[in-house]
């Protein structure tokens, strides 16, 4: 590829796209003052992405990472006890463990959906699993009968987390449906965006409860300032929840964008995947709805996705990696839990796997130029 084929134009790996009534509703709240965490705002945004989703109760808090550490609190879990998650995902799941004096178990991925592996998490059970945060990897949907089953089974709480997964569907219903407790990310990067913000949904009215006690300090209504258990301060501001209520309102053309996005991309890419030299993201199909919160590529070829994205940054074309392993991270070493293991896909993902610019504010002619210079630089360097 020649200097003639670089663009001047920095393509972004995500943007969000404001393009709804978020000034609006942000100026309303700004001039009547309700700034904080009160307002209507907060209400019909909970309200309203709960009905979404197809949930009772939303909860919202300042962000994503908060969100999974209040539903892992909701559960009263004992002190030491495990909980099961993937190896590929971000180091979150393993926080919201971690910080609740519990102990993280990491399972495998399957190398062609990306999502946690059901016989891994059947075969990692011991007498001290009590729950599992069931992930939704970069928008396609996971097995989630099989979870439910192997939950069921084994008597044990499961934790939805569908940041990357906000309209996606698995059998008909709405990822967020599923399980005890649901768990969003409102991050900048995600399909419905209040910069920072998340949220946890469920069907359980006293788990509804004492996450919004939870999220509030653990303030009582008899006494304020008096504490019977230790809370947090995750709330979510009125501005924010009026930036996402704005956005929710345009979900289905939020959605619509990510699979025309998605669409351009296999047409280009598809024939790269043909011949064996990268993987693309799973397609939908009868029982999976996938919405691409990220477009992925996992080369099949021993080239580092490093060496890929360092050529497309030289491009104008910003990426990201994958996930590095969470049972590979340096700082879960010092924890008495921690032991050597090989999960050899959430490895080799982790090592192979990037994803290109996937933002919501992306126009056609981006989308196509992206995926012509992925094509082009990956044949140049498959020598094919």
């Amino acid at each position: 590829m020649g200097e003639e084929n670089k663009k001047t134009k920095f393509i972004y790996v995500s943007q969000p796209w404001i393009a709804g009534r978020e000034k609006e509703y942000v100026l309303d709240a700004v001039s009547n003052g309700w700034i904080s965490s009160e307002g209507k705002y907060v209400k019909e945004f909970e309200e309203k992405f709960a009905s979404f989703v197809g949930r009772k109760y939303g909860i919202s808090v300042n962000n994503g990472t908060n969100a999974l550490i209040l539903a892992v609190r909701a559960l009263d879990l004992p002190e030491g006890s495990e909980v099961i998650i993937p190896s590929f995902m971000i180091i979150s799941c393993a926080l919201a463990v971690i910080y609740n004096n519990l102990v993280p178990v990491f399972v495998d991925s399957s190398l062609e959906t990306w999502n946690m592996k059901p016989d891994e998490i059947e075969r990692k059970i011991t007498e001290k699993t009590k729950a599992i945060i069931m992930v939704h990897t970069y928008g396609y949907p996971c097995e989630v009968d099989e979870i439910l089953k192997i939950a069921q089974k084994y008597n044990l709480f499961v934790i939805e987390d569908f940041a990357e997964a906000i309209g996606s569907e698995y059998k008909g219903r709405k990822c967020g449906s599923f399980g005890n407790i649901s768990c969003t990310s409102f991050y900048s990067n995600k399909l419905i965006t209040t910069g920072e913000g998340g949220m946890c949904l469920t069907d359980d009215p006293e788990l509804a409860q004492k996450m919004k006690n939870l999220r509030n300090l653990s303030f009582i209504p008899e006494k304020r300032f008096l504490h019977y258990e230790l809370g947090f301060n995750f709330r979510l501001s009125n501005l924010l929840s009026a930036v996402g209520l704005a956005q929710l309102e345009l979900i289905e053309q939020r959605i619509s964008r990510k699979l025309k996005m998605a669409q351009i991309y296999y047409d280009t890419l598809g024939e790269l995947e043909e011949k064996k030299i990268i993987k693309l993201p799973p397609r939908s199909n009868r029982d999976h709805k996938n919405t691409f919160w990220m477009y992925g590529i996992v080369m099949a070829i021993k080239i580092p996705a490093k060496y890929i994205m360092d050529k497309l940054k030289e491009f104008g074309i910003e990426t990201r990696p994958f996930f590095f392993p969470l049972h590979l991270q340096p700082a879960f070493r010092k924890f008495s839990w921690f032991r050597e293991q090989k999960l050899p896909n959430a490895e080799y993902l982790g090592e192979y796997g990037f994803y290109i610019p996937s933002g919501l504010d992306l126009e056609e002619n981006d989308i196509i130029h992206v995926a012509k210079t992925v094509k082009n630089l990956i044949l140049e360097h498959a020598n094919i």
